[in-house]
């Protein structure tokens, strides 16, 4: 039987991917160039006397690129690894709903996937992970106005909102063919980050830190038996092993 996903596990893999195409490939390259002008300039100091000045021009262009691809890839780097560590985080606070509710971690839908999904008496939960770094001084707030995210003053490139109901709309059409009825209530987390209050019911999506997760899921009523969460998690388990 396969295991259940960890959070942040798609992006632990594409942290490796970037890692050997960023850093490996072009280390690796450089190194070889660099022995081949190496050999070169031993055949030149020795019996024979090739002309190495080609060899070196190439190592050096096959460096200049090496460093430059290193350089970018660094960023990338850092960027994948804050939002798999966001994900860890949000996880593990999610760690304390498994008294009455099931947790699931990195989902897969489609072509992307739900970081983690909440099933328990008081509803169905996606939570979209956003981690963002931190300034090095001032404030760290996230504001909805006119139906988009702001950071800081600064608009969000992706609207984590849509995000969030779209993967919503998925798992709600997931148990809806599983023969499950279920309303599934989708929700965006800002590690680390105030969130100013806004009207999330008209929103149609809940906007938090994720210490205020607690108190959201608890203001909520019962809608599901423990039979029924069960179930629904039984289902959801069975797709994500297979």
């Amino acid at each position: 039987m396969a295991p259940l996903r960890v959070p942040g596990q798609s992006l632990e893999r594409e942290i490796g991917d970037v890692v050997y195409d960023g850093y490996l490939a072009p280390t690796m390259m450089a190194l070889f160039v660099i022995i081949l002008a190496g050999w070169e300039w031993y055949a030149h100091l020795y019996p024979r006397k090739p002309n190495p000045m080609a060899m070196t021009v190439v190592a050096g262009l096959v460096m200049i690129w090496a460093v430059w691809r290193i350089r970018s890839t660094i960023g990338r780097v850092k960027q994948l690894a804050l939002g798999r560590d966001g994900e860890r985080v949000v996880g593990q606070f999610l760690e304390r709903f498994r008294v009455d509710s099931f947790i699931f971690h990195d989902v897969p839908n489609g072509d992307a996937n739900i970081d983690h999904v909440l099933i328990g008496p008081r509803g169905l939960y996606t939570i979209e992970t956003k981690t963002m770094r931190k300034p090095e001084r001032g404030e760290c707030k996230v504001k909805f106005v006119d139906g988009r995210l702001y950071a800081n003053g600064r608009e969000l490139e992706r609207d984590a909102t849509v995000q969030a109901k779209a993967q919503a709309r998925w798992l709600n059409n997931f148990f809806a063919e599983a023969g499950f009825q279920a309303f599934v209530q989708p929700v965006v987390v800002f590690p680390g980050w105030f969130v100013e209050p806004f009207d999330m019911k008209a929103a149609g999506v809940w906007v938090l830190e994720p210490k205020a997760l607690d108190a959201f899921i608890s203001g909520e009523p019962e809608r599901l038996s423990r039979d029924e969460v069960k179930a629904r998690s039984l289902a959801l388990s069975a797709y994500i092993r297979s």
